[in-house]
Formats: structure tokens, C-alpha cells, sequence
């Protein structure tokens, strides 16, 4: 998927279930659990162990999947082979930026500073992460739209279905739900009703069905 179609799904899907997990039961089985609570982009993340072995079952499935805590070439080239659809990183990386662009694949690039918002866009993100954004809250991305108002902003770090649409409604385009939609012991032990009912409430807090 090329920038401008991965920014309008997300848009217009704007929930990324970000999974932490030591293990992973079963990565399709896990992607269709979000779905049916109303969550359809998940990052899996470099600090799980055989991560491009899960990202590899769940992009079988065509599921919309990608990957974080990309840090290196090496893994954005890994992830991308993998079938990553996107690529996540939590702060400016160009040799990451540069895999992704080389890949074809669009990639949102951490930053949290003024600075570091323009670096990315320099960079070529098809959006921005705002991590940690709990440290200074959902007006803080109305702020950053005041220099920056076309860049699309996705805030992560903190964000839970009590504060979710506040970011959103101060300018976020998506918001990234860690634990509270993706338990790390669910996630682990295949406990996929609760996976469900967790993805389903926070997607009722945004008001979506």
C-alpha cells in the first residue's frame, strides 16, 4: 500500500493496535480477533521475539498488518519481505525511511519536538507519531497543527478509550491502543473473545461501531 491510500484507510479506520507480547499464540487468529471488535490495522513490534515469523502468517491472510520499533535497514528490509504493509518507527530513522520508500511500503515516522516533526516529513512519512503524547496531552497535536497543519499526526504512547477522542478530536488522524486493546496474556495465551470484547469497547469509546 503506497502514502495516500495507507492515510485515507487510516483515516477513515483510525485505530492501530500496537501488540507487545513475549509470544504470540497465533498472529491470524489474532489479527481477526481485533477485526471483529472493529480494529483493522495492527503493528506488531521488533521486541517480540520471531516477530516477521507472525507478521508473515498474518499478511497471509490479508490482513492489514505492519510493523514497529523498526530501528534498522536490516529490519525494514526483513519486515518488508515479511509482507509488512507499513512500517513504524518511534523516533526519525532515514535508513529505516529510506528501506520503506525503496520497498514501496509507507512508513510513520516517531518525533515529538517541532524539530523532529519536520525532520520527518523531510524524511518522505506518510505520517508522524507523536510518542510519547500522554506527556503533554491531546492539545499539544492541535498545537503542532498550527506550524504544521497538512501534516497528519497519529498519537501513541497512553492513549486509552477514556482519552482516545480527545486526541482525535484535537487533530489526530488515528490514535495507536496498546494493552488495553491487546492484553499481553491474552495475547499469549490465544485469548481471543477477550481480544475482541477489548477492541470492541475501545472502539465504542470513539463512537464507531
Amino acid at each position: 500500500m503506497t502514502p495516500a491510500p495507507f492515510l485515507t484507510a487510516l483515516t477513515a479506520d483510525p485505530v492501530v493496535a500496537v501488540v507487545r507480547a513475549p509470544r504470540i499464540a497465533d498472529a491470524a487468529a489474532l489479527c481477526a480477533a481485533l477485526a471483529e471488535g472493529g480494529v483493522h490495522h495492527v503493528e506488531f513490534t521488533f521486541t517480540t521475539p520471531d516477530v516477521t515469523r507472525h507478521l508473515a502468517r498474518a499478511a497471509a491472510t490479508g490482513a492489514h498488518v505492519g510493523v514497529g520499533t523498526v530501528l534498522t535497514r536490516g529490519q525494514a528490509e526483513a519486515a518488508a519481505d515479511a509482507g509488512a504493509r507499513f512500517l513504524v518507527t518511534p523516533g526519525c530513522r532515514p535508513q529505516v525511511a529510506d528501506a520503506a520508500h525503496r520497498a514501496g511500503l509507507p512508513v510513520v515516522l516517531g518525533a515529538l519536538t517541532p524539530t523532529e516533526v519536520a525532520d520527518a516529513v523531510d524524511l518522505g512519512a506518510a505520517a508522524v507519531k507523536i510518542f510519547p503524547a500522554s506527556g503533554f496531552g491531546p492539545r499539544y497535536l492541535k498545537d503542532l497543527h498550527g506550524p504544521y497543519p497538512g501534516v497528519p499526526l497519529v498519537a501513541s504512547g497512553g492513549i486509552n478509550a477514556g482519552n482516545a477522542a480527545d486526541y482525535l478530536d484535537h487533530g489526530a488522524v488515528a490514535v495507536c491502543a496498546g494493552t488495553e486493546v491487546v492484553p499481553a496474556d491474552a495475547v499469549a495465551d490465544g485469548d481471543w473473545a477477550t481480544i475482541t470484547e477489548c477492541a470492541r469497547r475501545f472502539t465504542a469509546a470513539l463512537g464507531r461501531p
